[in-house]
């Protein structure tokens, strides 16, 4: 079986730096905006990576998801934890999350696999 997480991490990596060699501007100030935002400040990072998480679900953007669970999960967030984060974003964006929250599932057991 193909490992979901590295496969991610592996497109992700190249991708990006095909994209910032590109040397936009805009899309450079967007990424660093976006590395920014989720440092800690009068939220900790835990809570903002939830928030992420959250917001991903909702916007129905698997990539996102997996970013965001990958960091909850290097941080230390529990299952339990991400798995309350998730039942508020299924029950904010509806049962069109539901596939979403299935792959949400299956990527976070690889990250315990992983691990």
């Amino acid at each position: 079986m193909s490992n979901i997480v590295e496969e991610f991490n592996d497109y992700r990596s190249r991708m990006n730096e095909k994209i910032l060699a590109d040397n936009n501007k805009i899309i450079k100030r967007i990424f660093n905006l976006d590395t920014n935002a989720y440092q800690a400040g009068a939220l900790d990072v835990k809570t903002k990576e939830l928030l992420g998480l959250v917001a991903s679900a909702v916007l129905r953007c698997d990539d996102c998801i997996k970013y965001h669970l990958e960091t909850s999960y290097k941080e230390g967030l529990t299952k339990e934890e991400v798995s309350e984060a998730l039942g508020i974003a299924t029950l904010v964006g509806g049962t069109i999350v539901v596939p979403h929250l299935r792959r949400a599932y299956e990527f976070w057991e690889a990250l315990e696999a992983n691990n």
